[in-house]
C-alpha cells in the first residue's frame, strides 16, 4: 500500500506541486476530462513517478466519493492538491459557483474525512478573491461553515445577487480561502493540515484563455503595471505548494498565500488603483 497524493485538476499547477511532493509516493491524477489526466500521467510517468488516473466531476458528491474510494484503495491519503476550476471566460456564473465554490467545499469535506495523520492539502484559489470588497462577518461565516449541500442556497449566491461570471469567480475564490480556514480546524483533529494558494496570472492554458478573452486587455494591464512586471509560472506556485505540504510548513495551516506579483498591492496602493 502506498502513501497517496491526489491531484484534482491535472493541469500545469497541479502537476508542478505534485512533482515536488510526489517522489516515493503514488500520485492519482484526477480530472473531468480523461484525456487531460492521461497526458499528465505520461509526463509524470516518463519523469519516474508512480502514477494512475481517475475521472472526477468535483460538482458531484457521488463522483468525488468515487474518487475517494479509488484513492483509498491504493493506500493512505497523504496529500490532496485541489487545482480544478473554471475561469470567468469559460463558464456561466451558475457553473462557476457549482464548480469553484461548491466543488471545493465538497473536496475539502470528503478528503478531510480520510486524510492521514501528518497529511496535508492545498487548494488553488486566486488573487481575484482578494479583490472582492469585504463581506460582513455573517457572510464570511456562512461561506466558511454552511454545510456543503446547503451552500448554493445561500441568499448571497442567488442569481439576482451574482449576476456576472467575474463576480461569481471572485466570491468563489473568497469562499475557498474561508473554507480552508474553517476546514483546517477539522483536519487538525486528524493531525493534518490544509492551506490555500491564491495565484495571480500564471501562464497556463486557463490564463491564456483569459488573456485572449473579453477581459484580455485588463489582464495584460495587470501584468504591465504590477510591481514584478511579469506573469508567474506554474513552477513558482509549485515551490510554495511544496513548502506548505512539506515538513518546513508544519506550523502553517488554515492560511491563504497570495502570490500575484503584487497585483493586489498595486490595486490598493499603486498604478492599478481604480480612479
Amino acid at each position: 500500500m502506498y502513501n497517496v497524493i491526489v491531484v484534482i485538476g491535472a493541469g500545469s499547477i497541479g502537476q508542478a506541486i505534485a512533482r515536488r511532493v510526489g517522489a516515493g509516493k503514488h500520485i492519482v491524477l484526477a480530472d473531468l476530462h480523461q484525456g487531460n489526466a492521461d497526458m499528465a500521467e505520461k509526463t509524470l510517468s516518463d519523469a519516474g513517478f508512480s502514477v494512475s488516473t481517475a475521472q472526477v466531476d468535483v460538482s458531484s458528491r457521488v463522483s468525488v466519493q468515487a474518487l475517494v474510494k479509488a484513492a483509498t484503495s491504493l493506500g493512505e491519503i497523504y496529500g490532496v492538491i485541489h487545482a480544478a476550476g473554471v475561469s470567468p471566460s469559460q463558464a456561466s456564473p451558475e457553473t462557476i459557483l457549482k464548480v469553484d465554490l461548491y466543488g471545493t467545499a465538497l473536496v475539502l469535506e470528503e478528503f478531510g474525512n480520510v486524510i492521514k495523520h501528518g497529511g496535508s492539502g492545498i487548494v488553488i484559489a486566486s488573487q481575484s478573491g482578494h479583490r472582492l470588497p469585504a463581506l460582513t462577518a455573517e457572510q464570511d461565516a456562512a461561506l466558511a461553515t454552511t454545510p456543503t449541500d446547503e451552500l448554493l442556497a445561500l441568499p448571497m449566491l442567488q442569481p439576482d445577487q451574482v449576476t456576472d461570471p467575474l463576480h461569481a469567480y471572485q466570491i468563489s475564490k473568497r469562499a475557498n480561502s474561508l473554507r480552508v480556514m474553517a476546514e483546517a480546524v477539522r483536519w487538525g483533529k486528524r493531525g493534518a493540515r490544509v492551506n490555500a494558494i491564491s495565484p495571480g496570472i500564471i501562464i497556463t492554458p486557463l490564463a491564456k484563455d483569459e488573456l485572449t478573452g473579453p477581459r484580455g486587455a485588463g489582464y495584460r494591464r495587470m501584468i504591465e503595471l504590477c510591481p514584478v512586471r511579469r506573469a508567474g509560472t506554474p513552477d513558482e506556485v509549485g515551490t510554495v505548494g511544496a513548502l506548505l505540504m512539506g515538513p518546513d510548513g508544519a506550523f502553517i495551516t488554515g492560511s491563504d498565500f497570495l502570490m500575484d506579483g503584487g497585483v493586489t498591492a498595486s490595486y490598493r496602493f499603486g498604478e492599478l488603483t481604480p480612479k
